[in-house]
């Protein structure tokens, strides 16, 4: 909710090195899945990338790198942890494999079917 009504924010607190190199692989307009890590654990909207990685400012450890990220949709119904594991298409994506990673690709049709589970 915050995040929509800023309208803006940067991903900060990644500190595992495979989280942030997928960090750094992110380019201005890439659309990323907005998902709690930490409480709820469910995917809960669609966001951009407004802004490439940059040093986070978070930390004074130049290894940890932020992108900025606007808004673009709220999903209607959260997507669980628990629902993707249990599609079978999604079985074999880094959420499901390396659970404690929280930044990760997408093949198109993967970030497409959880789109269609959420609406």
């Amino acid at each position: 909710d915050k995040f929509n009504e800023d309208g803006r924010t940067f991903w900060d607190g990644v500190r595992n090195y495979q989280a942030r190199n997928n960090l750094k692989a992110m380019k201005e307009g890439d659309l990323v899945l907005f998902y709690h890590s930490n409480e709820g654990k469910n995917v809960v909207g669609v966001a951009k990338v407004v802004k490439e990685f940059y040093q986070d400012p978070t930390t004074p450890d130049p290894n940890w790198v932020v992108v900025d990220l606007a808004p673009v949709e709220a999903l209607k119904n959260p997507v669980t942890l628990e629902q993707i594991k249990a599609e079978e298409s999604l079985k074999d994506i880094s959420l499901v494999r390396q659970g404690r990673l929280s930044v990760m690709p997408l093949r198109a049709t993967e970030f497409d079917k959880i789109l269609e589970m959420g609406s």
